[in-house]
């Protein structure tokens, strides 16, 4: 039976151009998250079905490769449903992995307790270009700070990485679940129907206020509400960072929970004076993040230069209640590693040590004492601190030097039997 070349639909073989850039990415995100206190850990690849369908991943519930009981567990015959059949998944992020995680050791682990988490997650997506069914993430969470350190540690921690990485210029577009849920009232929506109000303002960038108000209103929504609603953003249009903050708290008032603008203030200065990489802070009162988890400050990567957004988090103090029986002060942020690692690609990054390496041509039917020699003076090379790749010489010796030089290869050395040739 021929075996079949393809890779199950949605996944994908990584070549070795790609893993090397992936290797150092993660060494550079691994190194620079330590600096900040945070400790690798590490969670299965597989949960079972109750902790995936635990109401906190949203749409992403939908997406669960699930996975079929075992042995005695197995009654295919009497089952009538297909819970009957199954009773783990593949975990579709590493947030709920974590939660649970947290749960279950939380007395053998620091308070607070700052994870770094990396590792394959599967959604069973329609693929697309550099959206794949299997893919990585890059988790940075600080489980157990009830104050605001959490968001700005997170934030200066994931703009530092990405600033190491090479990456300038982009956005850190940062709101507040309670401003969201102030305004929608302020503006006279049913708390019933703010999820509805939230999914069609999240569409702001792409509908623009006109479009929003239509949406709104198709929705059964009164004008009255939608109008006073859209006043917001109106008054918004010319004012920016702590001038906007402040704009929506006087105007949302008694509406709005006390502290949160002193919140926000705080952050957005304390990571403005204390940036390490190039980067703007931008308040951004229509990003909802779709999680229905998020409790409080939330926050996402823009790349517009780029064409699109490349990670985000924000704090959901009330999830890991859901697993321990008691609420946990909880505050993440995710890069969005797999689309990191297509920009770099798309750009040409050079992985730092690798356009200076030399590969050894030996030919066929050198052996002995003269092949000894060689792989002797390799490896003093080697002990020396470069990178030297030993093979036989092709045939085709010129397309063997074109392909190891795409692999980063500048010098040849080549051996041959009679060393006369």
């Amino acid at each position: 039976m021929a075996l079949i070349k393809k890779p199950v639909t949605g996944m994908k073989d990584v070549l070795p151009a790609e893993m090397q850039l992936r290797d150092y990415v993660i060494g550079v995100i691994k190194e620079t998250y330590a600096k900040f206190g945070f400790t690798s850990i590490e969670t299965p690849c597989v949960e079972s079905l109750a902790n995936l369908n635990s109401k906190q991943g949203g749409d992403n519930e939908k997406l669960i490769f699930k996975i079929m009981k075992r042995g005695e567990k197995l009654h295919i015959d009497t089952a009538k449903e297909e819970n009957d059949l199954t009773d783990s998944g593949l975990r579709y992020d590493l947030t709920v992995p974590l939660v649970r995680f947290y749960a279950n050791h939380a007395n053998e682990l620091p308070s607070p307790f700052k994870a770094l988490q990396m590792g394959y997650v599967w959604r069973a997506d329609r693929p697309q270009k550099g959206r794949y069914r299997q893919f990585m993430q890059c988790d940075i969470d600080i489980l157990g700070e009830p104050s605001n350190l959490a968001e700005i540690e997170l934030i200066l921690a994931t703009t530092t990485t990405l600033g190491k990485l090479g990456f300038k210029g982009f956005q850190i577009r940062i709101n507040e679940r309670r401003i969201l849920k102030a305004m929608a009232a302020y503006s006279g929506f049913a708390e019933e129907a703010y999820d509805s109000v939230f999914i069609t303002l999240d569409k702001m960038d792409k509908i623009g206020l006109d479009g929003v108000a239509k949406e709104l209103e198709e929705d059964g929504f009164s004008k009255e509400s939608i109008e006073k609603y859209l006043d917001i953003f109106r008054g918004l249009e010319e004012k920016k960072g702590l001038d906007a903050v402040r704009f929506i708290s006087d105007t949302l008032g008694e509406y709005l929970e006390e502290g949160v603008r002193d919140n926000l203030e705080e952050i957005i200065n304390s990571v403005e004076s204390n940036k390490a990489a190039d980067f703007e802070l931008v308040f951004d009162p229509t990003l909802v993040r779709g999680m229905n988890y998020y409790t409080g400050t939330i926050f996402e990567i823009a790349m517009p230069q780029y064409g699109g957004s490349c990670g985000g988090g924000g704090r959901y103090d009330k999830m890991v209640g859901k697993f321990l029986g008691q609420d946990t002060p909880a505050c993440g942020f995710s890069i969005g590693f797999e689309r990191i690692i297509m920009i770099m690609m798309d750009e040409g990054f050079v992985v730092p040590g690798t356009s200076d390496k030399t590969a050894y041509l030996i030919e066929k039917g050198v052996a002995g004492e003269r092949l000894s020699d060689i792989i002797r003076e390799a490896q003093e090379e080697r002990a020396s601190g470069k990178q030297i790749l030993v093979v036989r010489m092709n045939k085709n010796k010129k397309f063997q030097k074109q392909q190891l030089n795409e692999q980063g290869y500048t010098e040849f050395k080549e051996f041959y039997k009679n060393p006369l040739n």
